[in-house]
């Protein structure tokens, strides 16, 4: 079984790693990462150089866990690259972070992990980072 997990060096790309990694651990399966940047700036945080990409594998390869790394453009279709991906690699579980948002900016924004769920053919774990309040 291969994992895809969608990975931003963030707090919520680093709780999807963490739980993608116990996943995988848990079920003998490989992880593939998955960086995507939206493509809509010549810099974007949310893609990964090859330091923060090369910690994010060290820490899956911590739990004995087997990483490919792909990372990828999407012409601001970030959802569509994680299905993409995981047609492509077969996979069986997508692990995506979730950010937290307002009652008013659910309502009214739309979301990558909210196209993902509801468009993914295999189950998508979805996990929040711990919050300041979460000790």
């Amino acid at each position: 079984m291969k994992i895809l997990v969608g990975y931003v060096p963030t707090a919520e790309g680093e709780a999807a790693l963490a739980a993608a990694g116990a996943e995988a651990a848990l079920r003998g399966a490989s992880v593939l990462l998955l960086n995507t940047s939206r493509g809509d700036a010549y810099i974007d945080a949310r893609y990964a150089n090859e330091a923060e990409l090369e910690a994010a594998s060290a820490k899956l390869r911590e739990h004995g866990v087997e990483v490919t790394i792909q990372q990828a453009v999407s012409n601001g279709d970030v959802a569509g690259e994680l299905l993409k991906a995981a047609a492509a690699e077969d996979v069986g579980l997508i692990v995506l972070g979730l950010r937290r948002r307002s009652p008013v900016g659910k309502l009214i924004l739309g979301s990558t992990a909210q196209r993902v769920l509801l468009e993914s053919p295999v189950p998508v774990l979805a996990v929040k980072a711990p919050s300041a309040h979460d000790d």
